[in-house]
């Protein structure tokens, strides 16, 4: 936490001393508010926010306790970031149960002074921590866009019963809290923004230069060889120049789908990039002798192939021979990797939609949970309809995705490792991760053509970081005693949820 101001830290010595006195002017109050003021919203480390906001409330008000509770609207929970008597993340429930949710739900306070003679009151929390709560006063969280964000309560006043005053008096604190938690939102908002190009910029960096800088050797190899009369090292060269230029030509593919749904300035930043190689094979292309120059026209109308964006033209498709064929596919590709994969399909099931989209959307995601699961592992493929439409579900029993990535996930250039750890190996291998344009290409789809996609993740225990590596077969894991034990430590499923709209009813 950053040092305070030694006007600050005489103001919140006076609030601890004056807040239990039970009588102070209104003029003292203003003031004590304003200096408390100053210390929330001083911190800006969520974590360390939320010490702060229980420590100075509960010495402010003169109560035993208090607590933050936060929305998880994905989960749609009330859940205790920090609490004078609990860890973090320890308490979790439904956001309509207990004291705290009716406060949520209704967005009104609630001042109770005989905690369990109201049947509101949730006495979980008490039998988990030991402790006994007599009186509790509640308010919601509410921020600039109306939104209740969470409630905050204090408990066990020290001088007796809460009143009214309290009431206005933790009303006007709570004004701070909101403040200060959105803004500690935002800074780890942009935390998180800034990992994200971190990675964007090293990961494009690792996986453009590389391949051009090959094929920059590649082609001056060749017009060396050339010159020499039947050189049998000749094709094996003119190969791999040729996988490396796919590998080129297979990045900008998937940056193709989302260039044609971003920003014109974002736009301009990747083509660039791609400019830049068919500009060095132009060059090359003038200077070369007939043959070579056949070779890099061909290069080069791929290149200008890949910045044509085709029509899309939905089209209702029935999904079980559909996706039965991008898992045969899959598994063509896949070669000798030892997988379980297993699909549940629902014969009658169709959407609405273009058959190139889902094919992305689908191998896809398919080629992320190989890529994410060791040898020995499974996978589950499953589209069945429910109430509100259609849903996609692929789900892998690999490694999972760390905390830190979780929000980076749908951003673009993910892949399962650190920049630094990472190297190019061939699709569908083990932690293969390519350029990581499959799930943001995924996310850009959703958004254009009215579908929902999500995940849900937990990462294996025994490698909680981006630098810790699965030996890549479940027989090799030291941790590990059996299969099963590997398949129940981690993990991804993302879904892909088509409304009702885009499929008959």
């Amino acid at each position: 936490m950053p040092e305070q101001e030694p006007g600050i830290e005489k103001g919140r010595d006076r609030l601890v001393k004056e807040a239990g006195k039970g009588l102070k002017t209104a003029p003292m109050q203003h003031q004590m508010l304003v200096e408390l003021g100053k210390v929330i919203v001083s911190e800006i480390n969520m974590d360390t926010l939320f010490e702060v906001i229980v420590n100075q409330a509960r010495g402010f008000m003169g109560t035993e306790g208090c607590s933050v509770f936060m929305f998880d609207k994905k989960k749609n929970q009330l859940w205790s970031r920090v609490s004078t008597d609990l860890k973090k993340d320890e308490i979790r429930f439904p956001s309509d149960q207990g004291i705290a949710g009716w406060v949520f739900q209704h967005q009104q306070s609630l001042l109770i002074n005989d905690a369990y003679a109201d049947p509101r009151f949730y006495p979980e929390v008490d039998r988990k921590t030991g402790f006994r709560t007599r009186n509790i006063l509640c308010l919601p969280l509410i921020n600039r866009y109306r939104e209740c964000i969470g409630t905050l309560q204090i408990f066990n006043k020290r001088s007796g019963d809460f009143t009214d005053d309290d009431r206005e008096l933790l009303d006007a604190v709570s004004h701070y809290v909101t403040i200060a938690l959105e803004n500690a939102k935002l800074y780890d908002d942009i935390k998180v923004l800034d990992k994200a190009k971190e990675r964007v910029i090293n990961h494009l960096s690792h996986e453009l230069k590389t391949p051009l800088a090959i094929i920059l050797a590649t082609l001056m190899n060749i017009e060396r060889q050339m010159e020499e009369a039947q050189n049998f090292a000749f094709q094996k060269t003119l190969n791999r120049g040729r996988r490396q230029v796919q590998r080129l030509m297979d990045l900008q593919g998937k940056i193709d789908d989302i260039l044609s749904q971003r920003p014109l300035t974002e736009q301009r930043r990747i083509l660039t990039i791609i400019e830049n190689a068919a500009d060095l094979v132009a060059e090359f292309k003038g200077q070369s002798p007939a043959e070579q120059a056949k070779i890099l026209g061909f290069i080069a109308d791929r290149l200008e192939a890949l910045f044509k964006v085709d029509e899309i033209r939905p089209e209702w498709i029935l999904l079980a021979p559909f996706l039965g064929g991008i898992l045969q596919r899959a598994r063509s590709a896949m070669g000798p990797r030892e997988l379980e994969i297993n699909a549940y399909l629902d014969n009658a099931v169709k959407i609405h939609i273009g058959r190139q989209v889902l094919e992305k959307v689908a191998a896809g995601l398919l080629k992320n949970a190989i890529e994410s699961t060791p040898d020995e592992g499974r996978i589950a493929l499953c589209a069945e309809k429910g109430e509100d439409g259609v849903q996609l579900r692929v789900q892998d029993y690999g490694v999972g995705i760390t905390a830190v990535n979780r929000d980076l996930i749908f951003g673009g250039f993910f892949h399962t490792m650190d920049t630094e750890l990472y190297s190019s190996k061939r699709p569908y291998e083990f932690n293969a991760g390519g350029a990581g344009a499959d799930l943001l290409r995924i996310k850009v789809f959703s958004e254009r053509f009215g579908f929902f996609v999500d995940f849900e993740t937990r990462r294996c225990p025994h490698i909680p970081g981006d630098t810790d590596l699965c030996p890549g077969r479940i027989s090799r894991c030291p941790f590990a005693t059996d299969r099963e034990i590997c398949l129940t430590t981690g993990g991804s499923i993302f879904y892909v949820n088509f409304p009702v709209g885009t499929n008959p009813t």
